[in-house]
């Protein structure tokens, strides 16, 4: 079992470059960093919410790249049907040559539609133009004249430097009826999220299901990360024995002291490696 952390970093908490350290240090195997562009105003809306406070996540993993070695730098989850796929291979590609292979990207198509709404997706869309613009990066990350037509993204035949140093394993994150279905066509791994340990057999069955339909498909063994899990060693049983192989504990405060303090006591609940 791997064992990662998922905070929100912002312009008021603990730093990216203080947070991987510490992270780190704790020997988790990587970061998790959510994605919101913006907060639409709404009658209930707190400007002072993590979601309108987010740093960019490739920004961050970027900072948090230049002051760890080996801890793995993930999005969890990167919202791109929202963004543009072009300039965001060039982002991932970046990052993932500068780190020196550490990316993992996790996408989702995102729930906030008003904010959908901002960049111009309409959110019915969201989920075919997600599946298109993770083709399209994959395209932009190999080797020599590339090119992509789709519904949403179209390129002629073009050169994309620099390329990853592995390419970044996508993990389609979701818990709808239809996210084995996105996984299966243009993932490499399913990014369950906030599932109690009571219901990790439920999730097992999906996760069994899932990897005999990879099989019937001539696919490897589909990996599953699971993003807010429960701590403790009889929530990782209950996550070991549903087929589980990474579990992502999340870090809901920004305050600098209690997020070290939090980290803390996960690293004392998280079985020795």
């Amino acid at each position: 079992m791997k064992y990662g952390i998922s905070a929100f970093v912002t312009d008021t908490s603990l730093s990216a470059m203080d947070l991987a350290r510490e992270v780190e240090e704790r020997g988790f195997e990587s970061l998790w960093l959510p994605e919101h562009s913006h907060l639409p105003a709404a009658a209930d809306t707190d400007p002072d919410s993590f979601y309108a406070r987010l740093y960019d996540p490739f920004v961050a993993l970027a900072a948090a790249a230049a002051v760890t070695t080996t801890l793995g730098l993930a999005t969890g989850v990167s919202l791109l049907a929202q963004r543009d796929p072009i300039y965001t291979a060039k982002q991932v590609a970046s990052l993932d040559h500068l780190s020196g292979g550490r990316v993992m990207l996790g996408v989702g198509a995102g729930w906030n539609r008003a904010e959908m709404r901002h960049h111009r997706v309409d959110p019915a869309t969201r989920h075919r133009r997600l599946a298109e613009h993770v083709e399209a990066m994959k395209a932009l990350w190999e080797d020599g004249l590339v090119r992509y037509a789709g519904e949403f993204v179209s390129f002629a035949d073009s050169f994309a430097y620099p390329k990853p140093v592995r390419k970044p394993p996508v993990l389609v994150g979701g818990m709808g009826p239809g996210v084995e279905r996105r996984v299966l066509a243009f993932g490499n791994g399913w990014l369950p999220i906030g599932v109690a340990a009571r219901e990790a057999e439920g999730l097992g069955r999906r996760i069994d299901a899932l990897r005999r339909r990879a099989t019937e498909l001539r696919r490897g063994r589909v990996p599953v990360t699971l993003v807010n899990a429960e701590p403790g060693p009889a929530a990782e049983d209950a996550y070991r024995r549903a087929g589980v192989d990474r579990l992502v504990f999340s870090i809901q405060d920004t305050d600098a002291d209690v997020v070290r303090k939090r980290l803390d006591v996960l690293e004392v609940q998280r079985p020795p490696q």
